[in-house]
Parts: C-alpha cells; sequence; structure tokens
C-alpha cells in the first residue's frame, strides 16, 4: 500500500498543481459563466447532489451499462470469429476499422432522429465508441497464443476446444481487461454525447441544460462527477485485474 501511494504521489502533485492554476487563472478572469473555478465547481456539485445522484448520474449509467454489455458480447463474439476463421478476419476487419471513422457527432443525431429521445439512441452512441476496442484488443490477444506451446498441446492429443481454453484464454485475459479499462471511460462519454444531443435525463443533458442558463459551474459539476465515476470504475476493474490475473508474463 505505501509503495502504490509513493507510486501515486508524482501524479497527485501534478494534479494539484494543475487545480492551483486553474483556481488562479479562474479567479484573474472572474468570468465564472465562461471557466468556473474548481471551488465554484465542487460547491455547485454538492448544491445540485440530490438530482445529480438520484435522477441523472443513475440514467448514464444505466445506458453506459447497456452500451457495455452490449459492445462486450459483440466485440467478444467478432474477435472469436476472426480468430477462428481467416475467411472472416479478411472479411470483418476493414469493417470494424471503417466503423470508426464515422464521426460520433454526426450520427449521434441521426440516432435520435430513428430512435427519439429514449435510451436506445444514447445505446448505441455507446457502442459505436466501445466495441472497437474491445474487438481490436481481445483479437489481439488470441494471437498473442505462443504457437509452440499449441502445438505441444496436439501432440497430447488435445483439441481445439482444450487449446482455446486452457492457452488462448489465459493469454487474452489480460488483454481483456485493457479492453476493459478502456472502454469504459469511452462507454460514459458516448454515453454523455448522446444525452448532450437529444435526451430528458443523463449528466450530459444536465450539462447541456446549465450551458443554455450560462451557468459555468453547473455545466462543469456533471463533468467531474462523470470523471470520478469513470476513474472508480476502471480501478475497481484494475483491482479485479489483479485478483484473476496472477500469470502475466508466463505466457
Amino acid at each position: 500500500m505505501k509503495r502504490a501511494n509513493r507510486g501515486n504521489l508524482p501524479a497527485m502533485i501534478l494534479l494539484f498543481l494543475l487545480l492551483m492554476l486553474w483556481q488562479l487563472g479562474a479567479m484573474r478572469l472572474n468570468a465564472a459563466y465562461i471557466l468556473p473555478t474548481p471551488l465554484q465547481i465542487l460547491e455547485k456539485l454538492w448544491e445540485l447532489r440530490g438530482p445529480l445522484m438520484t435522477v441523472h448520474l443513475p440514467a448514464t449509467m444505466g445506458v453506459t451499462a447497456l452500451g457495455l454489455a452490449i459492445s462486450l458480447v459483440l466485440g467478444l463474439g467478432l474477435a472469436v470469429l476472426m480468430d477462428a476463421s481467416p475467411l472472416c478476419r479478411k472479411a470483418l476487419y476493414p469493417l470494424v476499422v471503417a466503423s470508426q471513422t464515422i464521426p460520433t457527432t454526426a450520427i449521434a443525431p441521426l440516432f435520435v432522429l430513428w430512435f427519439g429521445y429514449g435510451v436506445w439512441s444514447k445505446v448505441l452512441v455507446a457502442v459505436l465508441i466501445t466495441f472497437f476496442p474491445i474487438t481490436i484488443t481481445v483479437y489481439d490477444g488470441l494471437q498473442s497464443a505462443r504457437v509452440e506451446m499449441m502445438e505441444l498441446l496436439q501432440t497430447y492429443g488435445a483439441g481445439k476446444r482444450d487449446i482455446f481454453l486452457k492457452i488462448k484464454v489465459p493469454c487474452t485475459l489480460p488483454y481483456f481487461f485493457s479492453a476493459i479499462k478502456m472502454a469504459i471511460p469511452m462507454s460514459i462519454i458516448g454515453a454523455a454525447i448522446g444525452e448532450w444531443l437529444g435526451a430528458q435525463s443523463g449528466l450530459g443533458y444536465f450539462s447541456r441544460r446549465m450551458m443554455t442558463q450560462l451557468d459555468g459551474a453547473g455545466v462543469f459539476a456533471p463533468i467531474v462527477l462523470l470523471s470520478i465515476v469513470a476513474m472508480l470504475a476502471v480501478g475497481l476493474i484494475a483491482l479485479l485485474e489483479k485478483a484473476v490475473v496472477r500469470w502475466r508474463g508466463e505466457f
């Protein structure tokens, strides 16, 4: 624990210095509707804790969780399919890459137009952003399995299923957790973008509503809350990874 704290010390010092620069710069500018100080944002976050915590945060987290779950199923399925079949890889890989060339802010309004202000327009934005890193990272993990180890198991009569479960899955788990740690913040961003462009609840919607009222601290408050939630979620996944992946570096 002490080593971890010492390792995080440089980041904490840098964060403190950046917040101090922000505080001093915002105080000098003296235009809270454009750039509020960190203290003003924290005050606004505390002031609005009721609606933010009970209404808008659950709405955003629901969209995030649903979008991430769909991305996991889709990404894992595509990764396994591309690893199992070279033909599928040649057919699917370019399409997966091409999906990321679509500007999210351009297609998100179309999702709202097609699916309305309900949850699915936001979920699709989150899926579009997150399934790519999951697919590509997990596929790279499956491809990282050593050929010698697979050939050794084959000499002992192991089938494709045994090789997949005993070699490829352990090799892929570190990549899988890395993909999840990337996908969580991206899924939250996708949900917020969808809510910003068209929603009736959620932290993105709330931030946009505060902007129309020229409330700078109110705009930043849900953004700060989203950042805190994303960091906590990634931290939990990192702890789970340490508990599950005990063999990192052995393959």
